[in-house]
């Protein structure tokens, strides 16, 4: 009866000590990854973003010019033609 106790307190002891040291093992995990997060050096500075945000301004007004100069050359002329075809029926 005394080996059968002393089991079942080692099993209980053991099972403890590994949930502690789980919980632990978690813990430090999240410090370092939230440590790694807010400390982060990786180069990502003022500089960076305001050079990636000025390359998208300028792709994009040229990306506009580009479909404002084919909607007034090519696609306006047909479509002011269509409408003025449409509205002036003489039937």
């Amino acid at each position: 009866m005394k080996k059968f106790i002393n089991k079942i307190t080692h099993t209980a002891k053991s099972t403890v000590t590994r949930v502690k040291t789980a919980a632990a093992n978690s813990m430090s995990a999240v410090l370092a990854f939230n440590r790694r997060a807010v400390c982060g050096n990786a180069g990502e500075g003022y500089i960076d973003t305001a050079v990636k945000v000025l390359i998208a301004v300028v792709l994009g007004a040229l990306v506009l010019a580009g479909l404002y100069a084919i909607l007034n050359d090519t696609v306006m002329p047909t479509v002011t033609q269509k409408i003025t075809e449409m509205f002036s029926y003489n039937g």
